[in-house]
């Protein structure tokens, strides 16, 4: 059991290596990232007569969110933010929805895992929590809404 602990552990990858791309292009440095949930819809079927367990029907993937935190500042992305905000949903410059990707690295910055989400666009901004006795950076919150979710395994994770 200690043999499969230790490459367990040693399969373990650091969550703070990663980056961002919207649209394949680096959209700024985040301190957290809380990846979307990939679920399904189901419906349980009762079975009369049958008591022993319930069937469960497949439907369709359920919505898709996810989180970005990083220090205040000006960046694309608070941009796009503030677009979604000001009702510029239809832009031909700047799309309302784009693709992210969100990559995780290895400590040799190689590629371990690769979520895709393709037709995000930003739902929600919370603002950093200002506090004149605090010594930190203030942290803001946005959140987005995604179509699809694609996850890829890397090349550094093997």
């Amino acid at each position: 059991m200690p043999d499969q602990l230790s490459r367990s552990a040693i399969n373990a990858f650091p969550s703070f290596r990663f980056i961002v791309t919207v649209n394949d292009a680096p959209y700024g440095v985040f301190t957290e990232c809380t990846l979307p949930a990939v679920d399904w819809e189901v419906e349980p079927i009762k079975e009369g007569g049958l008591n022993t367990h319930v069937h469960t029907l497949i439907g369709r993937r359920k919505e898709t969110r996810f989180t970005l935190k990083n220090g205040v500042g000006t960046s694309r992305l608070v941009a796009w933010y503030l677009a979604t905000m000001a009702g510029e949903f239809t832009n031909a410059e700047r799309p309302l929805r784009r693709s992210v990707t969100i990559t995780l690295l290895n400590s040799r910055k190689e590629a371990v895992m690769t979520w895709h989400i393709r037709e995000a666009f930003p739902i929600k901004w919370t603002g950093p929590q200002l506090n004149t006795g605090d010594n930190t950076v203030a942290i803001q919150t946005l959140e987005f809404a995604g179509g699809e979710v694609m996850v890829t395994p890397g090349e550094g994770g093997a």
